[in-house]
């Protein structure tokens, strides 16, 4: 990171920054990138865009969007977890109280298509989806097959096409920090207001 926003390289010379990066890892790079996607997931709400659009770069369309996908995959199940180990008590206070205690059947049954719908919209947070899914009794492999089938056509699309047009056209590098930039800002208050509506419903 502290080499594709230093001010003093082209964007072109950011990018092979970035693949001699990855290229002095040897073998070990595709496992290092899965896990840099996956802690992407865990520590939301960094945008997936900033690995997964170098992926294609580093390691080609098919593969840097296989890897940012099982990525996806393994993070999405980690918070799940996450939140299920350390936020559910809380949770469950919310909805004895509240209103979600009527949707949770709901997610349980169909929760494979709902993450899948959640996850194939280019605007829902991947992070935040994976936590909220962990709030319910949604089974763990359910969450995490939604996840596949709904991340899959955005990993690789994006991988293809930063292999082709970031290649080609490496100034585009800058459009997609801004939007990363504004996509981190807006997550970041969306969750402050759940949390906050959580621990109102939590405390009422």
């Amino acid at each position: 990171m502290y080499a594709l926003l230093r001010g003093d390289l082209s964007a072109a010379e950011k990018i092979n920054l970035l693949q001699e990066f990855f290229g002095t890892l040897g073998a070990t790079a595709p496992l290092a990138y899965v896990a840099m996607v996956t802690g992407e997931v865990v520590l939301a709400p960094l945008p997936g865009a900033m690995l997964y659009a170098p992926g294609g770069i580093i390691f080609g369309g098919f593969c840097g969007g296989l890897l940012s996908l099982t990525g996806n995959v393994l993070g999405a199940g980690l918070a799940c977890q996450i939140m299920r180990t350390l936020g559910r008590p809380s949770i469950e206070r919310a909805m004895v109280r509240g209103s979600l205690r009527k949707y949770e059947s709901r997610l349980v049954r169909s929760g494979v298509w709902i993450v899948f719908l959640l996850r194939i919209n280019p605007l829902t947070s991947s992070d935040l989806v994976s936590y909220a899914a962990g709030a319910t009794s949604m089974p763990l492999w359910k969450v995490m097959l939604g996840t596949f089938l709904g991340m899959a056509p955005l990993c690789w699309a994006q991988s293809y096409l930063a292999d082709e047009i970031l290649t080609a056209f490496p100034k585009l590098i800058y459009p997609l920090f801004a939007a990363c930039a504004l996509y981190t800002i807006v997550i970041v208050w969306v969750g402050r207001n759940m949390l906050k509506q959580i621990a109102s419903e939590a405390a009422s």
